[in-house]
């Protein structure tokens, strides 16, 4: 398997794209390959690559975490409180019922302490990890099963009282916090792993593990998920589901569409839905857990993942090198000197073409992550630009990066940065605009322009992130009225009280 950071190159696998006037600064040195291997690039000395934004460095302070992770960053300056979304977005809230103590006791009595309702303790569940939407919740539960999943949204259906599952609370489009004052039901206590098929690969786990933790889980049993996010530390494997995250082994593993093969979801009146086969093949009907992969917490909440897990590859290298744009490349294989000797050969040959003017190898593990974090870092870099405007699309290749010109080209001095990367075998841009504040007048400039460049190109408003609160109301740019009306109709037929997950994914109905 291969990954690849540069539009430029032909090579078969996965590919981002970065722009060297595009990254937030950061320099990092040392990091050739081992010496006794032999590869390309020459190994003995220093590699030095200063990342430059379009308006200069942004000084972005990175150090070698103590664990050998990889790199972390300084944190980002205070900034003034996040405005109310409801506020900000002028949103009206639907007519759902306010939380009363009585509501409080029937909680208290369900979960024994594990009922939040302190206003300090609540702040960080209602905004979102970018600091850029905010709700006002003042009930936070934590149930550790799903049975009491199943009974606190019994409840609150019967009683008209909206609710807003939150994983890791990583999410980039608004979805995973409230926007008024819903329920948070936090899954972050739902951290068991039930079981692992060694034969199979299949894992069965609550929706609120760690995707980091399974990972190292897995490693330890010679397998690896099939997922892998810069927020792995954080996010939890059922927000993973309930967003279809995309991520860095996507071209590799194909997406979670594919890889998980059963969920257990409750359902907005309680029902408890019972999908969790362990099965590769199952013909039975409908595939209803297709229906709560990318939901976003709207048709139901997933409380259990069982998703199918590949062997851990024997032999994994990394190749990180410069010339337009900087290029990560990634093999992994079952034989160490076949592998050496391929990525050598692909090496060689972009070299001798110009394509690559230098770079450095790595096949140590520890430095291996080192080179990803330059990549997962970026988007907790660019905060410390101060505000962020992210888009995640879809578009053909050989426009990929089109639009980051052009943005950059109609916003000049106005944004601080015009900053695009993203996966260049699946032709995900990530496309980021960073002001020191939140500005309406530059969000204007940004909006719908980039939906409409992106629909005239064939693409998508969302590749990996959904659309959360803030894109529901462009969906029309990728999505047909007939389509969107059957959303609406199951929207309508799962959630009849519309208490899950409120304001999220669908547009508002006109009229």
């Amino acid at each position: 398997m291969v990954r690849i950071a540069s539009r430029h190159c032909s090579a078969v696998g996965k590919l981002w794209s970065l722009s060297k006037w595009g990254m937030p600064s950061c320099s990092y040195r040392g990091l050739s390959g081992n010496t006794g291997s032999t590869n390309p690039f020459n190994q003995k000395r220093e590699v030095e690559y200063p990342l430059v934004s379009n308006h200069g460095p942004l000084k972005l302070q990175a150090l070698v975490s103590p664990s050998g992770r990889g790199l972390y960053s300084t944190a980002p300056p205070a900034i003034p409180e996040v405005a109310l979304t409801s506020k900000r977005y002028k949103v009206q809230r639907r007519p759902f019922s306010e939380v009363t103590n009585e509501d409080l006791e029937f909680f208290s009595r369900l979960l024994q302490g594990r009922l939040v309702t302190d206003p300090d303790l609540l702040k960080p569940f209602n905004v979102d990890w970018l600091k850029s939407v905010r709700g006002y919740s003042k009930v936070l539960l934590r149930p550790k099963m799903s049975e009491e999943v199943s009974k606190i949204l019994r409840y609150c259906n019967e009683r008209n009282l909206a609710v807003s599952p939150q994983g890791g609370n990583t999410g980039l489009v608004g979805g995973s916090v409230p926007v008024f004052d819903e329920i948070i039901i936090s899954m972050s206590l739902m951290n068991q792993i039930i079981s692992l098929d060694s034969i199979s690969g299949t894992l069965v786990c609550q929706a609120g593990c760690i995707l980091e933790n399974l990972n190292q889980y897995l490693e330890d049993r010679d397998f690896v998920m099939p997922l892998d996010l810069g927020s792995k530390g954080s996010c939890q494997i059922g927000g993973n589901v309930a967003t279809n995250a995309g991520g860095l082994r996507l071209l590799r593993y194909g997406s979670l569409h594919g890889t998980v093969i059963g969920l257990e979801v409750v359902l907005a009146d309680g029902t408890l839905l019972n999908c969790l086969t362990s099965l590769k093949k199952d013909n039975t009907g409908y595939d209803l857990k297709q229906l709560f992969i990318g939901s976003e917490g709207t048709l139901g909440i997933i409380t259990a993942v069982s998703i199918l897990c590949p062997r851990k590859p024997a032999s994994v290298k990394v190749a990180f090198m410069g010339s337009p744009f900087y290029l990560l490349i990634e093999t992994s294989g079952s034989n160490t000197a076949h592998d050496e000797e391929k990525l050598n050969h692909f090496l060689e040959k972009v070299l001798a073409l110009r394509l690559v003017t230098d770079g450095t190898v790595a096949t140590n593990d520890k430095k291996i992550k080192t080179l990803w974090a330059l990549r997962e870092r970026i988007t907790e870099a660019l905060n410390h630009d101060g505000y962020v405007y992210k888009y995640d699309i879809s578009l053909p290749v050989d426009q990929l990066y089109q639009l980051v010109m052009d943005i950059r080209a109609r916003l000049g001095m106005h944004a601080k940065n015009v900053v695009g990367y993203g996966h260049l075998g699946d032709g995900n841009l990530h496309l980021n605009v960073t002001s020191p504040a939140y500005d309406h007048a530059l969000l204007s400039s940004i909006e719908p322009f980039v939906y409409q460049w992106t629909e005239k190109h064939c693409g998508s408003i969302s590749a990996e992130h959904g659309l959360g609160f803030k894109k529901r109301q462009h969906i029309h740019y990728s999505k047909t009225e007939n389509a969107v009306l059957l959303m609406h109709r199951l929207k309508s037929l799962l959630d009849p009280k519309g208490i899950l997950n409120p304001y999220k994914v669908l547009p508002d109905i006109s009229g």
